[in-house]
């Protein structure tokens, strides 16, 4: 046998443990078997009732179960906290998530404008190739002429513009004379 350890014949496996430290459902089974056990020995003569059953007052229960024995406050509490947490862990990286995802919409319509721009400047590229064409722009924009052509510029005349409109109550009175007609209540 090893050193430091208690034999059976010591007392380790047949120790007496008083009724108060036994547990509920323990001293209970007891109780009805004592119970039992005295009603088999007085028969039917003697039926007597068995001891009202007490509570340990030593050691009150807990109201909680659980592993951790906590209070429903503080399983509350408890719960609450993980929920914050587990909210602050998805909100960072739901916030990115949805921020690139905004980008990256920003950025597919900004690459389709950039392709259709790049369509119209090929064709642009194309048209200005032939040399007709290059003329006929020549001619249109810069006023360009090939020699021994006499130029005619054509100036249409253009009609007078009219006088900007007059604000209401706009007479060529200074504001300050408006103002002082307005507090002696003349009109003008």
């Amino acid at each position: 046998m090893p050193a430091g350890r208690a034999s059976d014949s010591q007392g380790r496996g047949e120790r007496k443990v008083p009724p108060s430290r036994r547990p509920v459902r323990a001293r209970r089974d007891s109780a009805q078997g004592r119970a039992a056990q005295g009603k088999a020995s007085q028969g039917k003569s003697a039926q007597r009732k068995p001891p009202p059953k007490r509570r340990p007052a030593s050691r009150p229960r807990s109201s909680t179960g659980g592993a951790f024995q906590l209070s429903s406050t503080r399983r509350a509490a408890v719960l609450a906290t993980l929920v914050c947490v587990m909210a602050l862990s998805v909100a960072v990286p739901l916030r990115t998530y949805l921020s690139q995802r905004d980008e990256l919409n920003a950025q597919e319509a900004q690459r389709a404008e950039l392709e259709v721009q790049v369509r119209q400047l090929e064709q642009r590229k194309q048209e200005l190739s032939d040399p007709e064409q290059v003329e006929a722009e020549a001619r249109a924009r810069l006023g360009y002429v090939r020699p021994g052509e006499t130029p005619y510029i054509v100036e249409v005349p253009q009609a007078p513009a009219p006088p900007p409109p007059r604000a209401p109550g706009d007479d060529g009175v200074p504001w300050y004379e408006e103002m002082w007609n307005s507090v002696l209540g003349k009109d003008s």
